[in-house]
């Protein structure tokens, strides 16, 4: 694990998947802390994972609307395409070289613990099917192409959630056994950081905000539409003049990971004082997402309208990106097969 003071002269890596619109729980608890995060550094390698993403998703029209819509989210969260690495995974054609590479160094064990595809097994069993039922080979492999992301490009770190950590892991365990393989120094190991301060906010109906919950609060819809989903949140039926504990209101839970301190500590003393009722607290909630998303909701919207200045940038992006897959490929072939 690396420590977040340590990013000077460092090359940060992320990707993301086009598979779904994100909302502000996937805005504030992870999108946003990643570029900021990235600007800390010598290089941010920011990529979008198509070729992960067509394991789940296969309709070309739905897929490009998906990367339409995460690359302009990005670039609303403050990435900048000037200095960024800002690329789409399908345009390093050298990572699917190196992914074939470095399958002849990865155990298959590795693959069969992957949480992605026990996941997967475990829900196949949860419907009495069998264990492999549509499980392709792209869902199988994946920590072997994502090991190719991250070792491709020279990483030193990569930012992950939690339950993340194991990718990185793979990665390093699959470098670590071509470096000792021919004793030296070929891919360079990666680090993660995990972002421990980060909260992770619920959704309206309180558990942990996600799409695949029907629980989430969109974060670059129409106003009315997000107004509706803070609306929605759940609360009792206790009247304004009932003190109430802060800790026990959804709707306070999302408040406190938006607003500023002098505004949560509002919200809380108006609930215990029985001041505040629910009608209120969510109309505070809806103010506070709309101030707080107004700025990158334009951006959003502009590269929406100017999607070729959003494709020039990931050509960009490609551009600078790929001498280092090329070069990572040359490393490997010069010493795999030689000077041929």
């Amino acid at each position: 694990m690396t420590n977040i003071n340590d990013f000077a002269n460092k090359c940060i890596l992320t990707g993301v998947k086009p598979t779904g619109k994100p909302h502000i729980g996937n805005y504030f608890g992870a999108i946003k802390p990643a570029v900021e995060m990235g600007h800390q550094a010598a290089r941010f390698n920011l990529f979008i994972a198509d070729y992960h993403a067509i394991n789940f998703m296969k309709d070309p029209e739905l897929l490009q609307t998906e990367i339409r819509d995460i690359a302009c989210i990005y670039l609303a969260a403050g990435l900048d395409p000037k200095k960024d690495y800002f690329y789409r995974q399908s345009d390093i054609p050298e990572i699917n070289e190196i992914t074939t590479i470095l399958y002849a160094f990865t155990p298959k064990g590795f693959m069969n613990k992957s949480h992605a595809y026990k996941a997967a097994v475990d829900k196949n069993l949860a419907d009495n099917k069998p264990n492999d039922d549509g499980i392709n080979m792209g869902l199988y492999t994946y920590p072997t192409l994502m090991a190719a992301d991250i070792l491709s490009m020279d990483t030193d770190i990569v930012p992950v959630g939690k339950d993340q950590i194991q990718h990185v892991e793979i990665a390093r365990d699959i470098a670590g056994a071509v470096n000792a393989y021919y004793d030296k120094e070929i891919l360079k190991l990666p680090s993660y950081i995990t972002a421990e301060n980060v909260a992770v906010l619920p959704g309206i109906d309180g558990r942990k905000m996600s799409k695949s919950y029907n629980n989430v609060i969109p974060i670059f819809e129409e106003d009315k539409i997000i107004k509706k989903a803070v609306y929605s949140t759940v609360t009792d039926s206790k009247p304004i003049e009932e003190p109430k504990n802060p800790d026990d209101v959804i709707v306070y839970q999302i408040y406190k990971c938006l607003a500023r301190p002098e505004q949560v500590a509002e919200m809380a003393d108006g609930l215990k004082q029985g001041k505040l009722g629910y009608g209120h607290i969510k109309a505070m909630l809806l103010d506070t997402i709309l101030e707080h998303t107004k700025d990158a909701k334009e951006v959003y919207n502009y590269y929406m309208n100017h999607y070729n200045e959003v494709k020039g940038f990931l050509e960009d992006g490609a551009s600078k990106a790929r001498p280092y897959a090329q070069r990572t490929l040359q490393r490997l072939k010069e010493t795999l097969f030689g000077n041929l």
